[in-house]
């Protein structure tokens, strides 16, 4: 794929990665990554928008906080595995089969429990709404299935996502088909929460059939208790970070669903399907450059530090230019897409779209804190931004509902993903390299 991209880049930029292999797979799997999300982004976003028109506020409401129910309890079922699995790969490639074979072990595991949690939960949260229990029951069971995606952890490892890509796009654009029939055969809620079962479904066979075919027989896969122990010992601190994450992604919904009503979760999770469709850039980026970084960790520090610089100046520059023109148009788009009933979701849209300047920074100072293995820090910083979020949305949501979930997000996300460096004195070089990522006359230099 990059390859082919190479050839229209000005000679100066063309020269700087065609004589450097490894940034070449590093761009070619970023663009793969990039081709797979900004397909879902178009697809998912045009589809996403009829369903909510076609359900209305209130039962695209009701999805939307099952949803984002099941995601609270999503830390538990992947056990804060990926990085830690992928590090470990990367390092020990000849151990892959005993890591793989027990990060899926645990990973059903883990699904399992989160599942059972679940429909706890939401028992003694919504008693009496059978509705919102029985599509809340569907939808947490995918967590048992997605301990499949250890497939996608290995390949991440390789820096090899483009097959990935190929199975999640061909099940998501069969999944986008059969929501635009249902809509045209005017079918119930329920049966697009099966639609979302099924693509789970798919997409982890798939992964499976892929991984044994290209790679080897998933009966090499050997999960040891030795290799468990390890395993969870490195990632506990990102279950619970993982579990804080979830709290001040996903708390608002739920919230808001219990403190106002299932419609304000409609015009809140409207806003927010826009605001979050940018958040596959820093994962995707992230994500292929975390290879080179623990690479670069072997071969200095300098080097090392350069190249997360390099991934904040990056990072801060694009959630700028997602934000700022985002900000002056937002009541436009959510009327464009949404149509009229969902109108006050532009004004959070506006405000609710700044908390990606910190998402984006906050996934790249991530991976900062896995290669340091400092794990707890990651944890104190995530549950400060869980503590404010819930804190504030219940002094906010009763007084200004939508609008004071929007401004808790962005406080949380700043406090968790920057301000948490001025609290710790091993990571105010990171907050000092954040600052540094705002000085653009720097970074234009730098690629010049």
């Amino acid at each position: 794929m990059i390859s082919n991209i190479l050839k229209y880049l000005p000679n100066f930029l063309r020269s700087k990665i065609e004589n450097r292999p490894g940034l070449t797979k590093i761009l070619d799997n970023i663009g793969w990554l990039f081709f797979d999300k900004i397909l879902r982004m178009g697809v998912g976003l045009l589809v996403g928008v009829w369903v909510a028109r076609y359900l209305g506020p209130k039962q695209f409401g009701l999805l939307n906080f099952a949803l984002a129910f099941v995601g609270l309890f999503g830390a538990i079922a992947t056990l804060g595995l990926q990085g830690i699995i992928v590090r470990d790969i990367v390092k020990k490639p000849e151990e892959s089969n005993v890591i793989l074979g027990t990060g899926f072990f645990l990973r059903v595991v883990g699904g399992l429990v989160a599942f059972v949690l679940i429909l706890v939960v939401i028992s003694y949260l919504r008693p009496d709404d059978t509705l919102a229990k029985a599509i809340v029951a569907i939808l947490g069971f995918t967590q048992i299935i997605k301990a499949s995606e250890v497939v996608k952890y290995w390949f991440e490892s390789q820096v090899q996502s483009k097959f990935v890509v190929w199975v999640e796009n061909s099940v998501f654009l069969i999944i986008a088909v059969a929501k635009v029939v249902m809509i045209l055969l005017h079918a119930p809620l329920i049966a697009f929460v099966w639609a979302a079962f099924a693509e789970a479904l798919l997409v982890a066979a798939l992964l499976l059939t892929v991984y044994g075919q290209k790679i080897e027989s998933l009966l090499s896969w050997k999960p040891r208790f030795s290799r468990a122990q390890t395993l969870l010992r490195d990632s506990w601190p990102l279950i619970l970070s993982g579990i804080a994450v979830a709290v001040y992604m996903q708390i608002d919904k739920i919230m808001l669903g219990q403190m106002v009503d299932d419609q304000a979760v409609g015009i809140y999770s409207a806003a927010v399907k826009i605001s979050e469709v940018w958040y596959f850039i820093p994962m995707t980026i992230v994500a292929s450059v975390f290879p080179a970084i623990i690479e670069a960790k072997k071969q200095s520090e300098k080097l090392y530090y350069q190249r997360l610089q390099k991934l904040y100046d990056l990072m801060t520059f694009m959630a700028i230019a997602v934000a700022l023109p985002m900000t002056f148009l937002s009541t436009w788009v959510v009327e464009l897409l949404f149509g009229h009933a969902f109108v006050q979701a532009g004004t959070v849209l506006a405000i609710h779209i700044w908390a990606a300047l910190f998402v984006f920074l906050g996934v790249a100072s991530s991976k900062w804190f896995l290669t340091e293995n400092r794990q707890l820090l990651s944890l104190q910083r995530t549950l400060l931004g869980a503590v404010v979020n819930v804190a504030l949305n219940l002094i906010v949501i009763p007084e200004f509902g939508v609008i004071g979930a929007a401004f808790t997000t962005v406080i949380s996300q700043a406090l968790a993903s920057m301000f948490f460096d001025l609290l710790q004195k091993d990571t105010k070089r990171m907050f000092r390299m954040k600052i540094d990522s705002f000085n653009f006359f720097r970074i234009i230099k730098s690629v010049l």
